[in-house]
């Protein structure tokens, strides 16, 4: 039976279903999951009315809060996106799982075979801000690699997650799968998530997602080993040699498609050649859109007489912003555009615009991020465009998952070991 939010929450019994569902989980099969996960994607469509009108209770309740439109936009408003959420539950279908997949099979002299073997990692726990789909991301992930998960999403889209949740948990039911399996923490007490990062004897991995505060949190008080990731301060960088007749729609998808989202540009560096052709061009046509910028020092010589463009602040090259701002740089080089992303990036995505492809090979393999790309928007770092099918967060750590993470980062693999009676001498 679906969770409800009147349910009495005991995350020690919530982790122990979840441990017992993965356990159970394992022992499926790739066609009865992917049954599961079609199951899933019509039950969405199905119920595709009361999702909404959940949704609408949440986005009631944050006009009246006062929040940004253009988080409400991107973070919270659902209308616009089921039919990508149900494309990209039907897309992991799709995929093949990764679960059993050979690694390493070889043969040892002393005639012991070897074998590297995909696993399920056991239990997620995620814990997350607005962005309601990362219900549905994260369990259809997890379904299909065979892991549980323990979700925890935020206030702002309580009765989205709750409606999710439950269709999905009706479906795993009908299917002969454990409900428990997809888990709902259905309160909004913020106690709750450092008792869940405590339970390290059920939970085997914590993905939070949302800002740095969130993350630093996790860090400093789980138990539980904590994959991060998904702060953007992302940067484009127009070197002398690009196309600027190809830059401005580059830069202008980049800020304004979805502004609120980690992979959307927070700076734009320029190369000092081209800037003054170019940046009264970015302000034009991105100003159209209701972009504000703020500017170094040299380009607001270049640009500061527009009411639009504002001096930047000493922390604004930090900043993720969210929303229509965007900062202003002018380089001297691409030495000096990767020394600002070094000094001021997160690690997440930076792009450089440019026909020198020696220029374009320094970037790509000096930029210590965990997307680079070269004549493209950074808004592609993610799992359903990178052709992923979904993704549970965008990592930026270095050990075990980086990018976006998807059904191969959702396991971790055992050593299968085969001998004759044979003993070590």
């Amino acid at each position: 039976m679906a969770q409800t939010v009147l349910e009495s929450l005991d995350l020690l019994q919530m982790g122990k279903r979840a441990k017992a569902a993965a356990a159970l989980l394992a022992r499926k099969s790739t066609p009865d999951k992917n049954a599961a996960l079609l199951a899933i994607a019509d039950a969405l469509d199905a119920n595709i009315l009361s999702i909404l009108e959940a949704n609408q209770r949440d986005l009631e309740l944050a006009v009246r809060n006062g929040v940004d439109p253009i988080w409400i936009r991107d973070r919270i408003d659902l209308e616009k996106r089921t039919a990508d959420i149900i494309a990209d539950v039907r897309k992991v279908a799709e995929l093949p799982d990764p679960v059993g997949e050979v690694l390493l099979d070889s043969t040892l002299e002393n005639g012991l075979q070897l074998i590297k073997r995909r696993t399920p990692l056991g239990v997620l726990g995620t814990i997350y801000e607005s962005r309601p789909n990362v219900t549905v991301d994260v369990s259809t992930l997890a379904l299909k690699t065979s892991n549980a998960v323990i979700l925890r999403g935020g206030s702002d889209v309580l009765y989205s997650n709750m409606r999710l949740t439950e269709v999905m948990q009706d479906v795993l039911a009908a299917h002969d799968f454990p409900a428990e399996a997809i888990q709902y923490i259905s309160s909004t007490d913020r106690r709750y998530v450092t008792e869940m990062l405590r339970l390290y004897e059920y939970i085997d991995m914590i993905i939070p997602r949302g800002g740095n505060g969130l993350h630093t949190f996790c860090r400093e008080n789980s138990s539980i080993p904590v994959i991060t990731g998904g702060i953007g301060v992302c940067h484009i960088f127009v070197d002398e040699s690009a196309q600027l007749d190809k830059v401005l729609p580059v830069l202008d998808n980049a800020k304004t498609q979805r502004p609120a989202v980690c992979n959307s540009m927070e700076t734009l560096l320029v190369h000092r050649d081209i800037a003054e052709e170019i940046l009264p061009q970015v302000v034009a046509v991105l100003g159209e859109a209701g972009v504000e910028f703020h500017a170094g020092e040299r380009a607001y010589q270049i640009v500061g007489g527009d009411e639009r463009v504002l001096p930047a602040a000493d922390d604004d090259f930090d900043t993720e912003w969210y929303n229509l701002t965007l900062n202003l740089k002018v380089v001297e080089d691409v030495d000096e555009a990767i020394a600002h992303i070094e000094r001021h990036g997160t690690q997440h995505s930076d792009s450089i615009l440019t026909e020198t492809a020696s220029h374009a090979e320094r970037f790509l393999n000096e930029v210590d991020s965990a997307a680079v790309y070269w004549n493209a928007s950074t808004r592609f770092t993610d799992g359903s465009a990178l052709g992923m099918g979904a993704e549970v967060a965008i990592s930026t750590q270095k050990l075990h998952a980086r990018g976006p993470m998807a059904l191969e980062e959702l396991t971790t693999y055992k050593w299968i070991v085969k001998g004759d009676y044979t003993s070590r001498p």
